[in-house]
């Protein structure tokens, strides 16, 4: 019997593996030669007789361009460490346990850091203003992930029904009297009555198409509120807003105050820790809705519309009610966010309701993970955070993140914490993938 040989398939030296890294590297690294040296390397000043004087940066574009290099190697060796075909065999069993555990507990440590944040920096006004900020993009990013993270449906114009929400309560409050805890309500559901209406013309638009019209939504809410100068005040906007109080107890150095009632000294502080509290409540009353939600018929719809539209309807689904329900709900908390920035501010404009809001707000569902509360929480105290720690380098600022950014959607392009695992399994294939798994075969 003629004997056969079998090969054994050629392996590849480790040094094609460093090449090609060291290959895209290069490309990478002169990509950003080509656009710093157009952005920071060519700088021009006129001189002392007007005539315009051109000088390069050497210095500063060398180092961008050895950071993008360096940075490249480093993202390549982490996708291969940690992609699927790498990470059984370098991490080791234990490691990964370790991992899964301290994932656990993330969302509990930050939420307790959370609670304790006005104690431990009580002296610090900055640190408070701060954390009332990441704490409101925070309700907007789980109110917009309703709409983008778990429905699958672009909206661009989000921070329309954050302005419906705010000049709702502020023309509430300044017309009729009424207090934040009865302005918040009706400021949420006529956010959410304004959300209905965008989903009806957008029943059929899916994609790019979609997007466009919410975007044009939002302008167009943006306007009005210019224009309409007997309602909205225009340009100038609407002042004398009153602040929230505490059961009926305002939170100011009189008599009747709340510092005057308890027998302690006042603070200029104690409005700041009642804000930073009341948004984490209103932050964490979104996050409980919204979990609740995913498990009711209604949040399984909403991702049977995500992951396939077509599949949806012929399952019987009413896809109408399905866009509404999540175009109204998602606009409800972003009229809850809208009244409470109007009675912290005491003042509100058409300026701080720019486009730029919504696609602040979308990156940071987008970065953190469509789907995912904890990503989303995490993404908000990154960039609104982040923003604020490099504000001094403003002419670099936008253009670290946006590297960031970029960096960040190759490395991970389902976000920080990708979440869209089904909330609901079959028994019967629940326990068949735990027994391939209990075998070694999953």
């Amino acid at each position: 019997m003629a004997s056969v040989t079998i090969s054994a398939p050629e392996v590849k030296p480790a040094a094609a593996g460093i090449a090609f890294i060291l290959k895209k590297a290069a490309i990478s690294a002169f990509i950003a030669l080509v656009l710093f040296s157009l952005m920071v390397g060519v700088r021009t000043e006129a001189g002392p007789t007007g005539q315009l004087t051109y000088w390069t940066r050497f210095g500063e574009l060398a180092a961008l361009v050895a950071a993008v290099f360096a940075g490249s190697i480093v993202i390549e060796i982490l996708r291969q460490w940690i992609g699927p075909a790498g990470a059984g065999a370098l991490v080791p069993p234990a490691l990964q346990h370790a991992i899964k555990t301290a994932a656990r507990l993330v969302a509990p440590a930050l939420l307790l850091f959370t609670l304790l944040v006005p104690v431990i920096f009580y002296d610090q006004r900055y640190i408070l203003d701060l954390g009332v900020l990441v704490l409101t993009y925070v309700m907007l990013g789980w109110g917009l992930n309703v709409v983008v993270g778990l429905a699958g449906l672009l909206d661009l114009g989000y921070v329309a029904f954050y302005a419906v929400g705010a000049y709702s309560y502020a023309l509430l409050a300044t017309s009729l009297g009424l207090s934040f805890w009865e302005g918040l309500p009706l400021a949420g559901i006529l956010a959410a009555l304004w959300g209905v209406m965008l989903g009806f013309p957008v029943l059929r638009l899916r994609g790019d198409y979609l997007a466009i019209v919410t975007l044009a939504f939002g302008e167009i809410i943006r306007l009005v509120i210019v224009n309409w100068q007997s309602l909205t005040g225009g340009p100038n906007g609407v002042s004398g807003i009153p602040r929230p109080t505490l059961f009926g107890i305002a939170l100011t150095p009189a008599d009747d105050g709340l510092a005057a009632k308890l027998g302690i000294p006042f603070s200029p502080t104690h409005r700041i820790v009642f804000l930073f509290y009341l948004i984490l409540a209103l932050a964490l009353l979104t996050n409980w809705v919204t979990i609740r939600l995913r498990r009711l018929p209604i949040g399984r719809a909403w991702e049977a519309l995500r992951e396939d539209e077509v599949a949806c309807r012929a399952l019987g689904i009413n896809t109408t009610t399905t866009k509404l329900t999540a175009f109204a709900t998602g606009a409800m908390f972003g009229g809850f966010a809208g009244a409470f920035f109007a009675t912290r501010q005491g003042f509100i404009s058409p300026e701080s309701f720019t486009f730029q809001e919504s696609a602040l707000v979308l990156a940071i569902v987008v970065l953190g993970g469509m789907g995912s509360q904890l990503g989303v929480a995490l993404a908000a105290l990154a960039m609104i955070g982040g923003f604020e720690l490099f504000r001094g380098f403003e002419q670099y600022r936008m253009l670290v993140f946006g590297l960031v950014m970029v960096l960040l959607m190759i490395w991970r392009p389902r976000g920080l914490i990708g979440h869209r695992a089904p909330t609901v399994y079959l028994k019967q294939a629940q326990t068949i993938s735990s027994d391939l798994v209990r075998e070694g075969h999953g």
